[in-house]
């Protein structure tokens, strides 16, 4: 990975007095890269103004918000894109963003990190080697094979990675990945809890999976590839769970899973009360992976006759915690 000298970025944040003109980040051997922004404001005109592309770094509760603050100051030719759209960015967009507007999206995030201090300096975990996007034109119709050429190249020097064309939204939109991934572990947990036990320790979350997590996994990727084979998806363009992580079955997957060096140190979404540790299901993990993430994909599988009783058991469970809020020492 190395910076990007001809790459102008400007970030928008209600917090512009929080950043540093120059952010650092640590890589995973050490290094360190320092980039310079070119703007940091609150003001969305001026971030806005002149870009050719902008990129929402966003959990998806937050897209139609932001789209409709953005709308009305985009540019003709501005690119609207998404690091990931496993959390509903292009279904989003055709209710938020002008018709016609050229959007971008990745199926995999490119990259784990973790802020050091929020502003100036975070830690590179890993990052993909390769990664797929998709280009469209908003609401439909065809986006000219040179214009997703040039949106292609221009997002791979940005990230510094290869990246692959995909073929339809559907194959950006619906990943295997966090979605699935942390639902079922967090459902391999927590599913007996109620509301009331404490927990004398925060378990790693990727470290300590467990064979009943990858269980629901594999369960809920087999229904995923039910909803794949009624859809305009191209066989390959989204990889079954065990192929994706080179395992042979599920005892082999928790092993994978356990290993990857991105993963080491990755606590589970837990808070810390009097007594000990409850889950938090304000955590992305609750808030973002069932309602912008699995209950996406379980409602496309209703609309197309798709039975998910893994996806129900599962998403079911995930809204019933989505309900319960700490009170004065017990959850409600």
């Amino acid at each position: 990975m190395a910076l990007q000298p001809d790459v102008e970025v400007t970030v928008m944040t209600r917090s512009p007095k929080r950043w540093r003109e120059d952010i650092a980040l640590v890589m995973p051997d050490g290094g360190e890269l320092v980039a310079h922004l070119s703007l940091v404001t609150a003001d969305v005109r001026l971030a806005v103004s002149g870009a050719d592309y902008v990129v929402l770094c966003l959990p998806g509760f937050a897209l139609a918000d932001e789209m409709r603050l953005l709308a009305p100051f985009l540019e003709s030719g501005t690119v609207v894109g998404a690091v990931v759209s496993s959390t509903g960015f292009f279904f989003t967009a055709e209710d938020n963003l002008p018709a016609g507007t050229v959007l971008f999206g990745l199926q995999r995030v490119p990259f784990i990190s973790r802020t050091i201090v929020y502003g100036s300096r975070a830690h590179l975990m890993g990052m993909k080697t390769r990664l797929e996007a998709c280009v469209s034109a908003n609401g439909g119709g065809t986006v000219a094979v040179a214009l997703q050429e040039r949106v292609l190249r221009d997002v791979e020097r940005m990230f510094g990675t290869p990246v692959c064309l995909l073929d339809s939204i559907y194959e950006a939109s619906l990943s295997n990945s966090n979605p699935l991934l942390h639902p079922a572990r967090l459902y391999s947990l927590w599913r007996d809890w109620d509301g009331v036990k404490m927990y004398d320790r925060n378990p790693l979350f990727y470290e300590e999976w467990t064979d009943e997590a990858s269980e629901v996994l594999v369960g809920m990727d087999r229904e995923l590839f039910a909803l794949l084979d009624r859809l305009p998806v191209r066989k390959g363009s989204i990889v079954p769970i065990l192929e994706y992580y080179e395992s042979a079955d599920v005892v082999a997957l928790t092993r994978k899973l356990r290993s990857i060096r991105a993963f080491r140190g990755i606590a589970s979404p837990m808070r810390q009360v009097p007594g000990g540790y409850i889950p938090d299901v304000q955590s992305r993990y609750f808030t973002e992976d069932f309602r912008y993430g699995l209950a996406i994909i379980r409602r496309l599988a209703k609309e197309h006759g798709v039975d998910t009783p893994a996806m129900d058991r599962i998403c079911g469970w995930g809204f019933s915690m989505l309900d319960r809020v700490w009170c004065g020492g017990r959850v409600v």
